[in-house]
């Protein structure tokens, strides 16, 4: 028999590690080919955040399951002498008011109605602006060059693909741009979109304007008039990315940096915080001691998140408010250690995706993530564009007076967070982060514990089985977690399942990018296509 790319067995039936990938520069990234796209410019003479991006852009075209023109982005980056943050997320049309979806039944998952602004291309002109060396024209190339040429989808790319077709085909623009001949493509077929190539093009040679000032802003606010949306060019041209900075957690030896609300971020922190307080770290990392209390941590946490996280100019608490040292010991007092709790929300004093990595030989490091949310997110598709859009306004809440609640020119509580550790003398450790909806900020706790308190490469966190806190006593954990902590976590209280990890967000995919000394040692998560190159 003849194989080819429809009868090929892609399967992996093997257990296998991966090893660390060392190097003075390095590029850790979901997807080969867009690792090897940041590598491209490190060689041309770019630095960390020339890699970054090339290596985003080129997500956009061979990984649109988890990102696209129309994502959101963020990012964390050290200098060399300073760290800062970056807030690229989009806010909502003027148009959004709570009677605007009173009327409509809540705020659907797909369809314009769930579209806030994009902001991931200004996240990549603001970052090139600022730190950038290279031409930004340079940086798109190969995404352009996989655009127009084709690339073959990758197994774990193609099956998600599958997946968001099902659900999405019969979204405004969706089949035109995703599904060829009618279908998904199938694993080793080779994929290609002029439109999307065309334009990255205008993008590049216009640093943006295009998008939000021009034809492409145009075709997005004429597409969502046309389709029941809200969206305007106005609301277009409102939009600007911030520098705002980082809100941080001791962690042991180490300091855990986050991007401040509407990130969740915040509940990573709270989390770690409460972990310190408890007393982690006298037991092994996979003990069902140190399992437990990280659990029980990441609900306290989650249940803060989902009272207070907002836009942080709607808050009622502050993030200070949220991390103070008193707060987090009084909730990590709540902890059983022998029984698992289903927590309610605390009460704060005044006094508390797509994911990559990028270092460069000069000392400049990059943590940066940009997503559409659920998979392709809205499931539109801009005609002609390649421009798939992102479904962050199912973010909001309609609760009224909540502090998440839908509002105009607001931004949703966001799922998507890189994160950046760095020394206690001031000094950068580590670039790190875990895509997948709400599994990003127990990425988060668990790369942090295994890496900065026990030690851990990190290639072995990533390949480490991972637990996932699904509401209540609800958890799901992975088919290789040993079957002894199984056991004994059940007989806690917790209610496990174990997943195969095939589900909407699974257990995420980490990158992560260590230095020591004068190199890097980087991660990439199996549980994803993607590598980590180096040189």
């Amino acid at each position: 028999m003849t194989h080819n790319a429809t009868t090929r067995d892609w399967a992996l039936p093997y257990t296998s590690q991966r090893s660390a990938v060392m190097g003075r520069n390095v590029v850790s990234t979901s997807h080969p080919l867009a690792a090897q796209a940041g590598l491209r410019m490190l060689l041309a003479g770019g630095n960390a955040v020339d890699a970054a991006l090339a290596a985003a852009m080129t997500l956009t075209v061979v990984e649109p399951t988890g990102c696209g023109i129309g994502s959101d982005g963020f990012a964390i980056l050290w200098d060399g002498k300073e760290l800062h943050g970056l807030n690229a997320s989009g806010r909502s049309p003027a148009a959004w008011t709570p009677d605007y979806f009173a009327q409509r039944g809540g705020i659907p998952e797909t369809g314009w109605n769930a579209v806030t602004v994009p902001g991931a291309v200004s996240a990549w002109v603001a970052l090139s602006k600022r730190f950038g060396k290279l031409p930004f024209a340079q940086l798109a190339q190969p995404a352009i060059d996989y655009a127009r040429h084709g690339f073959p989808v990758s197994p774990t790319i193609a099956r998600l693909w599958a997946l968001g077709a099902d659900k999405l085909g019969a979204q405004p623009g969706f089949a035109e741009c995703f599904m060829p001949n009618g279908r998904a493509p199938k694993a080793g077929e080779i994929f290609r979109s002029e439109a999307h190539a065309r334009t990255l093009a205008l993008i590049a040679q216009t640093e943006g304007e295009a998008f939000y000032r021009g034809e492409l802003a145009r075709a997005m606010a004429a597409h969502s008039q046309a389709n029941g949306g809200a969206m305007t060019e106005a609301d277009l041209a409102e939009h600007r990315a911030d520098w705002v900075g980082t809100v941080s957690q001791p962690f042991g030896d180490a300091v855990i940096h986050e991007i401040p609300p509407n990130g969740q971020g915040i509940a990573a922190l709270m989390a770690l915080g409460m972990l310190d307080a408890h007393g982690i770290g006298q037991h092994p990392v996979d003990d069902i001691e140190t399992v437990h209390a990280s659990i029980e941590a990441m609900k306290l946490a989650f249940a803060d998140l989902n009272e207070y996280n907002a836009d942080i100019d709607a808050m009622r608490v502050t993030p200070a408010e949220l991390l103070n040292a008193d707060y987090l010991k009084s909730r990590a007092a709540l902890i059983d250690t022998q029984r698992a709790q289903d927590p309610g929300c605390g009460a704060p004093r005044p006094g508390g995706t797509v994911y990559l990595a990028a270092a460069d030989a000069s000392g400049m490091m990059v943590s940066f993530i940009q997503s559409n949310y659920m998979g392709f997110g809205s499931g539109v598709v801009v005609p002609g564009t390649g421009i798939s859009l992102q479904n962050r306004g199912h973010g909001f809440v309609t609760t009224p007076g909540h502090a998440n609640e839908v509002g105009p020119r607001k931004r949703p509580s966001h799922t998507i967070i890189p994160a950046f550790a760095m020394n206690a003398d001031g000094t950068p450790r580590m670039a790190f982060g875990v895509m997948g909806g709400p599994m990003q900020s127990q990425g988060h706790l668990q790369m942090a514990l295994r890496v900065l308190r026990y030690g851990q490469n990190p290639q072995a966190a990533a390949d480490a089985p991972r637990w996932r806190v699904n509401g209540g006593r609800t958890v799901a954990v992975e088919p290789h977690m040993d079957a002894t902590l199984v056991a004994a976590l059940r007989a806690r209280g917790h209610e496990l399942t174990v997943e195969g990890g095939n589900g909407v967000f699974a257990f995420g995919g980490a990158q992560l990018v260590l230095r020591e000394g004068d190199a890097y040692i980087a991660g990439s998560d199996p549980r994803k296509d993607g590598q980590a190159v180096a040189f």
